[in-house]
């Protein structure tokens, strides 16, 4: 522990009085907002505190610089402990364009207004919304799987970038999370994979209170955590008491000096401490301890107890001196470093620099395939794994992978080099996240955290397990790539269980989420041109299984039209349409065919091809007006999954060709004509709604 002295105080009384106050900041803002969880904070202050003035190498007036150890807190309703220590250490601002700002990211208004819109001290830590938040949590289990991601991407820059005397890559993770993340499957998926790739430079803390909500853990949790996480192959070690702050420091020495596991520290802490009357209770997690209960505590703190937000004299300085000396002298030794290795590797360089502010390199897309008209086509699935792999070698730091479905994905990377990330090889660009679909979704979202560009990927039927992953993605405004594949009745004889009929719609309403469903081969290659340029987005590739026609674009408009979400391929040959017909996917050849067979009884259709709702929804209305002409009513759309939401564009006098039941194992043709995939069935709805026989 650091020794020295500041306004008269020991070393031990200035531990205790930053601890206090980090407690005290935390009660008085839950107490203020009549909303919150205070007990966690009261239990974890001076973990947070070790970890922040004593170990963490991290500068608040740099709070992005790359080479910091990143703080998680996966239990986020505790998040009175990081918007305490982000003031107390005077962490500063900084924005999208990475311009360093002057103003501090949390102000002690902030925290008096905590929960309160505005304040950037909210209910869970949003890592768009306030600087220093590495990550949002709050669904528990997110945090820690996410921080598996942080760690391969460590492992994965330093491989690259890493020279002799060039130790640019460096930093540790650290993540604490509670009984909840441990029960959530996602925290056990992470854990597992975490220790099959041996990530040292991981560190969960466990804060084993023994309360939840719903009262005392021995009500539903009573399995040995220590035995699981040695089963897991993890480095498992454990503090008895949440105070002893020495202890809890000589844990960490031990996880910094751990090779080839990660480490779980196991840390026996007093929900609510302090609390005369709710300590060690469910009543101390989720709810304001109360006005006379606070007194109390306060007393029990040797705190004034009439005092809210009380910082006191010597508490900011004593951090200054802490992880203000230490992070500002660690980061101003790294970007020294950094500019002697730009001089020897100006490559490697140019290419951290552009990583760190989301850009591509030059000639991204070069060598991008484009497919020749073909009737039997290719599938979405085989188109996709070609531009991939043009992508990847485009795109140094490109990488990812399949949830144990990269042959049936088509997602792994095969020029040479590519590799495999395992542990004897951390430079691998082919993740293997195994049969994991949700931890792959947000460690995917570690890795785009840490600026890699990353992408995961399995069949769109299993998109549900990976669902809340991927609204974080959004939320966070993070632009990763999931390759999802079998997009409809492809399956055939998988069945119902395999063929996905409402996940494109459940898909679509995420908001901020782009989902692409794209035609043929071509429009696949301008999907992936168009959500490579993404820097705040995150995007769905719905892509099919069986081959689809290559569309001859001499004859129909081109594929480039996927940027605007939704684009004319077609028109009739004289005069203005009288009926348009729209589908994404495979279903767009269903309604080409369509059109030619109306087109030859002297019907003018349009066919207009949406691969993706989100896209077109963001362009001017003028443009949607031309593709979605607004004197034509007469409207048809089809699509291999829920009708939901097809009305908005077919419009109330128009028809839905769609799923309104679960599938049916069979072969495909077979699905087509039962369900109704047929060009006959197009033909036959559109003379409906002309009224022609």
């Amino acid at each position: 522990m650091q020794e020295a002295k500041l306004k008269g105080l020991t070393s031990q009384e200035l531990h205790e009085l930053a601890i206090n106050t980090i407690r005290t900041l935390s009660i008085d803002a839950v107490q203020q907002a009549k909303s919150g969880h205070p007990g966690t904070p009261m239990a974890l202050a001076p973990l947070v505190y070790v970890i922040w003035n004593e170990v963490m190498r991290y500068d608040p007036q740099d709070p992005i610089w790359p080479n910091r150890d990143r703080f998680v807190l996966s239990n986020g309703h505790a998040s009175m402990l990081l918007w305490s220590v982000l003031y107390l250490t005077r962490a500063r601002a900084v924005n999208a364009q990475y311009e360093r700002l002057g103003e501090p990211a949390v102000t002690l208004d902030d925290i008096r207004h905590f929960r309160q819109l505005g304040s950037k001290a909210p209910g869970h830590p949003e890592y768009h919304w306030v600087s220093g938040v590495e990550t949002t949590t709050g669904p528990l289990g997110q945090g820690i799987a996410t921080s598996v991601g942080m760690a391969i991407a460590r492992k994965w820059l330093a491989s690259r970038y890493n020279k002799p005397g060039f130790e640019l890559f460096d930093y540790n993770i650290y993540a604490i999370c509670g009984d909840g993340c441990l029960m959530e499957g996602v925290g056990s998926e992470a854990a597992s994979l975490a220790g099959h790739l041996a990530l040292d430079d991981l560190c969960w803390i466990y804060d084993n209170n023994h309360i939840t909500i719903d009262g005392k853990t021995k009500i539903t949790f009573t399995e040995d955590v220590a035995a699981r996480f040695l089963a897991y192959h993890w480095n498992v070690l454990r503090v008895g008491d949440a105070n002893d702050l020495e202890s809890i420091e000589d844990a960490l020495a031990i996880f910094r000096k751990t090779e080839g596991r990660p480490t779980m520290i196991i840390l026996d802490s007093h929900i609510g401490y302090g609390s005369p009357h709710k300590v060690d209770t469910a009543a101390a997690h989720g709810e304001p301890l109360g006005e006379d209960e606070v007194k109390l505590v306060k007393r029990a703190y040797h705190w004034p107890e009439n005092a809210k937000f009380l910082v006191p004299d010597g508490v900011m300085e004593h951090f200054d001196e802490g992880i203000g000396k230490r992070g500002g002298k660690a980061r101003r030794g790294w970007e020294a470093l950094f500019a002697k290795y730009r001089e020897r590797f100006a490559d490697l360089a140019t290419e951290i620099d552009q990583m760190q502010r989301r850009e591509l390199p030059a000639g991204w897309d070069r060598n991008l395939p484009s497919f020749p008209p073909d009737s039997k086509g290719i599938a979405g699935r085989d188109a996709s794994s070609q531009v991939l792999n043009v992508l990847a070698q485009n795109i140094p730091w490109f990488l990812g992978g399949s949830a144990d479905l990269a042959s049936s994905n088509r997602t792994a990377l095969k020029f040479a080099g590519a590799g495999e990330f395992e542990p004897g090889t951390p430079e691998g660009r082919n993740i293997h996240f195994g049969i994991r679909e949700h931890a792959m979704a947000a460690i995917v979202n570690g890795l785009s955290l840490s600026k890699l560009r990353a992408f995961g990927s399995t069949f769109v039927i299993f998109s549900d397990y990976a669902r809340p992953a991927i609204r974080l993605s959004a939320l966070m405004e993070l632009p990763t790539i999931l390759v999802f594949t079998h997009d409809a009745m492809g399956d055939g004889e998988d069945g119902p269980t395999h063929q996905p009929v409402e996940q494109l719609i459940s898909l679509r309403a995420i908001s901020g989420l782009v989902v692409l469903r794209p035609a043929d081969a071509n429009e696949v290659v301008e999907a992936y041109r168009y959500i490579m340029q993404l820097r705040h987005q995150p995007a769905v590739l719905a892509l099919s299984r069986q081959a689809l026609p290559t569309f001859d674009r001499g004859k129909y408009a081109s594929a480039a039209g996927v940027a605007r979400g939704a684009y004319v391929m077609a028109d009739p040959a004289d005069g203005s349409p009288e009926i348009i017909l729209i589908a994404s996917g495979s279903e767009v050849a269903l309604i080409v065919q369509a059109h030619e067979t109306l087109a030859a009884q002297g019907i003018r259709s349009r066919v207009v091809s949406m691969p993706s709702w989100d896209i077109f929804e963001q362009q001017p209305q003028s443009y949607r007006d031309d593709v979605l002409l607004p004197t034509v009513k007469a409207r048809l759309a089809a699509e291999q999954g829920s009708v939901l939401g097809w009305d908005r564009y077919v419009g109330p006098a128009g028809r839905v060709i769609g799923m309104k039941t679960f599938g049916a194992s069979a072969p495909l043709k077979e699905l087509d004509r039962k369900f109704g995939f047929e060009p006959e069935r197009v033909v036959a709805v559109a003379m409906e709604l002309l009224g022609r026989s």
